[in-house]
Parts: C-alpha cells; structure tokens; sequence
C-alpha cells in the first residue's frame, strides 16, 4: 500500500521569517514520518506564494528526512537551513523491523561512489562510507538513498537490503501528475468544504485504503484546495454523488473530505489538519 502527501508550493506563505516557515515545515515532515507517507510531493501553487517558495519547502522537507549523520554530507550549509535546529527529529523506523530479514539494525546510507564489479561505497555514519556489494537486479546511482543492514562495527559486517529507506521522500510535480499515478489509490481532497468524515464513511474508506493505497492533499493557509484550483465552494462534491466537481476543473479526485467538522478554530492550520486527516484514515477496518 502507497500513501502520497500532497502539499502546495505556497504552504509557507503566512510565515513572517525563516525560522517560522522552517518550524512549520518540521511539524509537516513529522506528520508524514508518524502516518508512513510514503511520498511527500509539492505540487505548484505559485499564485500563493510569498517569501518561501516550492523550492524552499522541498529543501527543508527533504533535510528533515535526512538521518542527522548524513544531513553534512548531503546538504553542507545552505541559506534556506538557515533555521534547520529549529526541526524536530524524526526517527523514522522500517517498516520490515530490523530483524525482519536477519540480525542488526537497518540504516539508511547514501551512496557515495559507485565502483566496478557491482560494488559501492555507502556513507551510513560509521567512521569512514564502507563498500558494499549490490544485490541483483539493482541499480544505484551516485547520491541515491539506499538501506544498510550492519550486523557488526568491530569489524565492520554490513550488506545492502533491497527495502525502501525508512521515511518519505521529497518530490515537485504537478497536482494532476501526482493524481495520475497507477499507484495513487484513492485519491482525497482534505478541505473544509468536504463532506463530513463519519464513523461509517470512514468503515467503507478504510476497507478501499488498505487495498489501493491513497493520495491525500491539502491546502495551504487561508487558500484551501477550491481557491489554489479555482473551483467554486458550491461545486465540490463527490463522484459518487449525483453531481460532480467540474471536470475542467477537478484534476482528479475521488472524495473531497471534512475530517475537522465543526470545526472550533476558524482557520485549521495545514500541519494540523494532515494530522486530523491522516489519523483516521490510517485506521484498518
């Protein structure tokens, strides 16, 4: 099962300096690291943009997935981490378990060098990156994300694990690109004009999620999902209603959700409303 996050490019444009937008963003890498999105995609919202742009977001979401022992490596200093301290930790874990295919504990590396005879050297925070060979049927590139299993320090024992690096990673595409995928699931609009996520709505959600996956997105502060796609509040509507949003309109959604009904704030902030949203459905039926 996939899950895909979506935010807008303008997620930041409320915050008054850096180290505010930076803090926002640690608290949207946390809710993706807490409810396994796989992927954390920024889609264009460029009309809503002030100060911090798409490219600022991504930079700080895919620092704060980085492993603190590889975020020098990787990242060096950069002007949009001015305000990186500010981030909270993620810790993401696997989802295979660190004992799921043998003993040690699982890593996450960055490849470093990619040599002859199938073999690369990886930096995963040991004192110097290592060599390892790679496992058939895979191909690595320089920089790429890959997991370690490290068995023993002294002496160094480690092999390359054909599994998916704990944590989301960070991509830029449109809306409609990221609706397409085959692996989108079911595709949700979180927005306020929604319909209200029920106790059973929620049973018949949780029954499609666990089997197709879902692509959850959401709106950026004071510009929800109908204003970034300009669609009227009174067309958003279901596809199992009887009328639907426009079809020039809609890039491609399945339900458009309420999942902070009667609401007490009059502005649920997008990091709180990924938790609100994400909580539920992640539950199995």
């Amino acid at each position: 099962m996939t899950v895909s996050v979506l935010v807008p490019s303008s997620l930041a444009r409320e915050a008054e300096d850096k180290r505010e937008a930076t803090r926002k963003l640690g608290y949207v890498a946390r809710a993706a690291t807490i409810f396994r999105a796989d992927r954390l995609i920024v889609f264009p919202d460029r009309d809503g943009e002030r100060r911090y742009d798409g490219g600022f977001v991504s930079i700080v979401l895919r620092y704060a997935a980085t492993p603190p022992y590889l975020r020098k490596e990787v990242w060096g200093k950069r002007d949009e981490l001015e305000y990186a301290g500010v981030l909270p930790p993620l810790r993401a874990t696997s989802q295979t378990g660190s004992e799921s295919n043998g003993s040690g504990s699982l890593r996450q590396g960055i490849v470093t060098e990619v040599g002859p005879d199938r073999r690369v050297r990886v930096n995963c925070g040991l004192q110097h990156p290592i060599s390892l060979t790679v496992p058939p049927k895979t191909a690595l590139e320089e920089g790429e994300r890959v997991t370690v299993r490290i068995s023993s320090r002294r002496p160094v024992r480690a092999k390359l694990e054909d599994v998916p690096p704990p944590g989301y990673r960070v991509e830029q595409t449109d809306l409609s690109a990221a609706l397409g995928r085959e692996d989108a699931g079911v595709c949700i609009a979180a927005s306020r004009f929604g319909e209200e996520l029920t106790v059973g709505r929620l049973e018949t959600l949780a029954g499609r999620i666990a089997n197709d996956g879902m692509t959850v997105a959401f709106g950026a502060p004071e510009r929800g999902l109908p204003d970034i796609l300009g669609i009227e509040a009174s067309t958003v509507s279901n596809t199992d209603d009887e009328t639907d949003v426009e079809p020039t309109a809609d890039p491609g959604f399945d339900l458009w959700v309420n999942t902070v009904p009667n609401q007490g704030s009059e502005v649920v902030r997008t990091e709180e409303a990924m938790f609100a949203t994400l909580a539920p459905l992640s539950l199995r039926a």
